[in-house]
């Protein structure tokens, strides 16, 4: 099978689908002319002049005028440029586009994808480093996507495209360039199916994005050491697979949750609540979670390593989970 990067799944995943929908256009900050902050639309340039354009930078125009789009028909697939800059726009996320279909009894579908890079990158510090999946997991009405390859972002993305809800995907800033096995037929991933990264029988570590690939190198550490890590990558985070989670958890009887969000009141903290509430017989030990230390992301290097979740930490949390 052949290898692309992430960022060329994603343009492949906009742009099959936009040549099967007229009805979908993409735009934002920088990605008609230069192809994207990160790159994500190079292989988008020069294509679709009319449906995909650059804007000013405005993003409480450009959400929405997102959302008035997709209540006459389009699909719109906005990118946010980071993340971060979705709080410059938040009232018309959390106050409309998911709110809207529940208060028009599903009259009003929102055909509508939010799309753009999270995550810490290389002294972008803390402004431009933020990862705040778990700030729109808490408000309902959105689903939210994480891809952590690019098999999965591809699939993920196309899923997300022809989806009657508004969907928002965050893509790690550090996933960008990696490559990996794509199919050239075409697939789609359902939301809220977990994939099973590598099957273990001591413990059970349920990650996302860049944590996936932490998560992964701890596993082949500890191999070493005779423990045997079972690593989940959820992939959506709204709806999460509950199910997959809970049955690997009854399996290795140990809990490790892993994310780069900060750990006071990160998503982790919902995992392991359900599973305390559901699966709470089937643990021999208390649920830990890995995440970043609650402070801004400083602009030193060596702080932001120091701030910053790694497979170092899943380590040690997985050793602690199993004493």
């Amino acid at each position: 099978m052949r290898e692309i990067t992430f960022s060329e799944a994603l343009g492949e995943a906009i742009l099959e689908e936009m040549e099967r929908d007229p009805t979908i256009f993409t735009y934002g900050e920088d990605i008609a002319k230069q192809g994207g902050i990160f790159g994500a639309y190079k292989s988008l340039l020069g294509k679709f002049p009319d449906r995909i354009f650059d804007t000013p930078i405005s993003e409480e125009a450009i959400y929405g005028s997102a959302l008035g789009a997709a209540l006459v028909g389009m699909r719109p697939v906005v990118e946010f440029h980071f993340a971060d800059f979705l709080f410059t726009g938040i009232q018309s996320i959390t106050l409309q586009i998911e709110k809207i279909r529940y208060m028009t009894g599903g009259q009003g579908k929102l055909h509508l994808v939010l799309r753009g890079p999270d995550g810490v990158a290389q002294s972008a510090a803390a402004q431009h480093s933020e990862s705040i999946e778990t700030i729109f997991m808490h408000v309902p009405g959105i689903k939210i996507i994480i891809p952590s390859t690019p098999y999965d972002m591809k699939g993920l993305m196309k899923t997300a495209l022809r989806s009657d809800d508004p969907v928002i995907c965050f893509e790690h800033k550090r996933l960008y360039k990696i490559k990996g096995p794509v199919p050239e037929e075409e697939y789609l991933i359902p939301f809220g199916v977990a994939d099973i990264k590598r099957e273990g029988k001591d413990v059970t570590v349920v990650a996302m994005s860049r944590m996936v690939h932490e998560s992964l190198r701890a596993a082949n550490e500890l191999e070493k050491e005779g423990i045997s890590v079972e690593m989940i990558d959820l992939r959506t985070l709204v709806p999460w697979d509950k199910k997959r989670v809970i049955e690997s958890v009854k399996k290795t009887n140990h809990l490790v949750v892993a994310h780069e969000t900060w750990k006071r009141a990160g998503w982790g903290a919902e995992i392991a609540s359900v599973v305390q509430e559901e699966a709470f017989d089937y643990l021999d030990a208390p649920i830990l979670r890995v995440g970043e230390k609650n402070v801004p992301m400083p602009f030193s290097p060596p702080l932001e390593e120091f701030v910053t979740p790694d497979y170092k930490d899943v380590i040690k949390a997985i050793k602690k989970v199993l004493e």
